[in-house]
């Protein structure tokens, strides 16, 4: 599909299921990380014209990652009438958190943890303001590789660009405009103190990976696979034990 025309369904696709979940005056939140899937996402969603929370939520933040979230909400303020920003520091949620859970010290866990302690906020915001949250996950991360990073994902109510790759994020983003330093910077979770980006912890480039979901093939199949494997759960329904009739 065209990048012009896969902008508009996407965004006419916000605004459809929106529309027909049976909300009132609904809003829509979304987390904005200053990455290239949150700076689309967030743009897509206002161009529903439907009133739009950009939700910036720091906890222990690279400053350059920081910037360049504000940046994005200051461009969209700009840009758009229907926005409202937000920014909600969570450094001292999550000392307090890690200091009581030192006993049970896991450095991944912490790192997902910031991630769901970012859901537990935009939910409560959104349901605040009659709001729908709205994911970032796209292709690779959501149904390639399971990205752990992503797990805190796991709640939201909607996920724009879930079938597009991360090439074609790219591509929306330069169509609709987005900051080029976004665009430019080396995809990253913002859930380290090390600032690792995700090239770093996967292993392999996002053109590689997508290479590898279309092409057994592919010399980057294997690797891609034993990423996928232990991931697929998260891909997956949740398991539910089925309690015999009889």
């Amino acid at each position: 599909m065209d990048t012009n025309k896969r902008i508009a369904h996407i965004s006419n696709w916000i605004k459809d299921y929106a529309q027909s979940n049976g909300k009132k005056d609904f809003e829509l939140v979304i987390g904005v990380s200053g990455g290239i899937d949150s700076a689309v996402t967030s743009t897509l969603c206002a161009m529903t014209g439907i009133t739009t929370h950009l939700v910036s939520m720091p906890i222990k933040q690279n400053i350059d990652q920081h910037n360049l979230s504000l940046s994005h909400l200051n461009w969209s303020l700009k840009k758009f009438k229907n926005i409202k920003t937000h920014i909600v520091e969570l450094d001292e949620i999550f000392e307090l958190f890690r200091n009581q859970m030192k006993n049970y010290n896991s450095e991944l866990a912490f790192a997902n943890s910031r991630s769901r302690l970012r859901m537990i906020t935009l939910y409560q915001i959104a349901q605040a303001n009659n709001a729908l949250v709205v994911g970032t996950g796209n292709k690779v991360e959501d149904f390639g590789i399971g990205f752990y990073t992503k797990y805190g994902d796991g709640g939201v109510d909607i996920s724009p660009i879930a079938d597009c790759t991360k090439s074609e994020v790219w591509e929306m983003g330069k169509v609709l405009d987005i900051d080029k330093e976004i665009i430019e910077a080396k995809p990253t979770d913002g859930l380290w103190d090390d600032s690792r980006n995700d090239e770093d912890q996967i292993g392999l480039t996002y053109e590689q990976i997508e290479e590898a979901m279309s092409n057994k093939d592919s010399k980057y199949y294997e690797k891609y696979s034993l990423i996928r494997k232990p991931n697929l759960h998260k891909m997956n329904p949740i398991p539910i034990c089925i309690i015999p009739k009889n």
